[in-house]
C-alpha cells in the first residue's frame, strides 16, 4: 500500500522538537507518582531521557484557577507517549474483566446522561458542570469532589485531565468538542467495546514472547516490549479510513537505511497520477518537482517532460524516488514479511506526530523517534548503537541490515483495555470494527 501522498506531494520542511522542554518541566519523582495516579505506571527507575513530565497535567496541589492551557505542551504530550504497562500483557486480563463488571453495573443503573455541547473550563459556573461531575463519578475519574456542583474547580479540572488521558486525548483540562464526544459515547457501547476487546486480548497475550514489537492501530501507538515491560513507546501515523492499516502478525527481519522508495500501486493510482495530470495542465512535471524517476516496462528510464499523464500507459510504469530530504520513507525502513505490502518507516514530515488524530497514511506505519526504535531492534547485532544509527541518518549511506534474530511484530486493533493498576483505557474505533456505531470514532 505505501506512504500517504501528501507526504510525497505536499511535504514541507519542518523542525523537529527535541522534547527537552517536555522532560524538564517536572521532577521525575513527582511525575512517576502522578503517572500512577492517572493510570500510567512508571517503568521502574526513571532515566533522564524518559518523556514523563506529561503527567504534570493533574499534579495534586499544583493546579490553580486559569482560563487557558499550554498548547505547546499539549502538542508535545501527543508526540511523546509516556511509558507504561504493555497493552498485550496477560496481567491486563483480570483488570479488564473487573472493568466489564463495573460497566455492567453502570449500564444496569441506566448509564450516564448526555453532556451538552458547550465548552467548559476551570473558573466557569454552568448548569452543565453538574452533569459533567456526575458523568465523571460514574467512571471514577473524580478522586476528590467539591460541594459546588455547578462550579468548575481545580478538582474537576484534574478529573477531566484523567478522563482525557485515558481516552487518548491531550489532557488539557478543557472540555472541548472532542472531549464531549468521548464523554457522550453511551455506556452500553463502552461495555460492548470492553467485551469485544477482551476476546481480542485473550488470543493475543497467549502468543507474545519476552521481546516483541506492537503497533496498536486505533491508538496510533507503537510499543517495544522486553521482559514484560515497555522499553519505549512511540507515536505512530497509521492508515487513513479508506486505506486502513491491516491487522497482522509477522517478524521484523531487515532494516533499509536511506532506502529507495518504490511507489506502490495504491499511491500511483490515487495520488501520483491525479497530481501528475493536475501539474501537466499547468505545464509542470510532478516527477521533476519531487525527484521521482519513471521507468517503462522494459526498464528504460523515461524523461519526465515526455510522460502524458492522461494516457493509460502511465499505469504500466514503475516509479522510484532516490534517498534524500523529500523521500517519504525518511532514513530507515523496517521490513517484515506480509501479504499487504506494508512496512514501517521514518518520515521527513514530523508534524503529524503532534496531532491528536493520526490516521493519515496509505496503510504503512510511520514511527516517531525512530532512531531509538531502530537501535532497540538492532541491539542483538554487534556494533549497532544508537550513535551509529544517528550517524546513518547524517551520512545518507545506503545500507541494508538483516537482524541477527527477527523480532516478533503484531499489528493489533485494540480500542479498550484495562491495565494492572485498574485504569480503563479507550481509543477511537477508527475503522468501525467494534460494532458500536460511529460515535466511538467521532472524537
Amino acid at each position: 500500500m505505501g506512504t500517504e501522498a501528501m507526504t510525497m506531494l505536499v511535504w514541507r520542511s519542518c523542525r523537529s522538537r527535541s522534547g527537552s522542554t517536555l522532560r524538564g518541566r517536572v521532577g521525575l519523582g513527582l511525575a512517576a507518582a502522578v503517572m500512577a495516579a492517572i493510570g500510567v505506571a512508571a517503568p521502574g527507575p526513571a532515566h533522564a531521557n524518559d518523556p514523563l513530565s506529561w503527567a504534570r497535567f493533574g499534579l495534586p496541589g499544583t493546579s490553580t484557577p486559569h482560563y487557558g492551557y499550554d498548547r505547546e505542551f499539549a502538542r508535545e504530550w501527543e508526540a511523546n507517549p509516556p511509558r507504561g504497562y504493555p497493552t498485550l500483557s496477560p496481567d491486563n486480563l483480570g483488570p479488564l474483566k473487573a472493568a466489564i463488571k463495573r460497566y455492567k453495573a453502570v449500564v444496569a443503573a441506566g448509564g450516564w446522561r448526555t453532556i451538552p455541547n458547550v465548552q467548559l473550563r476551570i473558573g466557569q459556573t454552568h448548569a452543565a458542570v453538574g452533569l459533567l461531575r456526575a458523568r465523571l463519578r460514574l467512571t471514577a475519574d473524580i478522586k476528590q469532589d467539591s460541594s459546588y456542583a455547578d462550579y468548575f474547580d481545580h478538582h474537576l479540572e484534574r478529573a477531566v485531565k484523567r478522563f482525557q488521558a485515558r481516552h487518548g486525548l491531550s489532557p488539557t483540562g478543557v472540555v472541548d468538542k472532542r472531549t464531549i464526544a468521548a464523554l457522550n459515547v453511551p455506556a452500553p457501547a463502552r461495555l460492548k467495546q470492553l467485551q469485544t476487546n477482551l476476546g481480542r486480548l485473550t488470543s493475543l497475550v497467549r502468543s507474545t514472547g519476552k521481546r516483541y514489537l506492537m503497533v496498536n492501530i486505533p491508538a496510533a501507538q507503537i510499543e517495544a516490549v522486553e521482559g514484560g515491560r515497555v522499553v519505549s513507546r512511540h507515536s505512530a501515523v497509521v492508515g487513513k479510513i479508506d486505506r486502513a492499516t491491516p491487522i497482522l502478525r509477522s517478524a521484523v527481519h531487515e532494516l533499509n537505511f536511506n532506502p529507495v522508495w518504490h511507489l506502490p500501486p495504491t499511491v500511483i493510482e490515487k495520488d501520483l497520477i491525479p497530481k501528475g495530470r493536475e501539474m501537466q495542465r499547468g505545464g509542470k512535471s510532478v516527477l521533476a518537482k519531487y525527484g521521482i524517476d519513471a521507468y517503462s516496462g522494459d526498464g528504460r528510464k523515461l524523461k519526465p517532460g515526455k510522460i502524458d499523464w492522461r494516457s493509460s500507459a502511465v499505469r504500466s510504469y514503475t516509479f522510484k524516488q532516490q534517498p534524500g530530504p523529500q523521500n517519504p520513507l525518511g532514513f530507515v525502513k523496517i521490513n517484515f514479511h506480509n501479504s499487504h505490502s506494508v512496512y514501517m518507516h521514518d518520515t521527513p514530515s514530523q508534524t503529524l506526530f503532534g496531532r491528536n488524530f493520526r490516521a493519515a497514511s496509505s496503510g504503512c506505519v510511520r514511527a516517531q523517534n525512530i532512531e531509538q526504535l531502530t537501535a532497540w531492534l538492532l541491539s542483538g547485532n554487534e556494533k549497532w548503537t544508537r550513535e551509529r544509527v544517528v550517524q546513518m541518518r547524517k551520512s545518507g549511506e545506503r545500507l541494508d541490515v538483516r537482524l541477527k534474530k527477527p523480532v516478533p511484530l503484531y499489528f493489533v486493533y485494540v480500542t479498550a483495555w484495562a491495565t494492572e493498576d485498574g485504569v480503563v483505557q479507550f481509543r477511537r474505533d477508527i475503522y468501525l470494527k467494534d460494532g458500536v456505531g460511529a460515535m466511538a470514532a467521532a472524537y
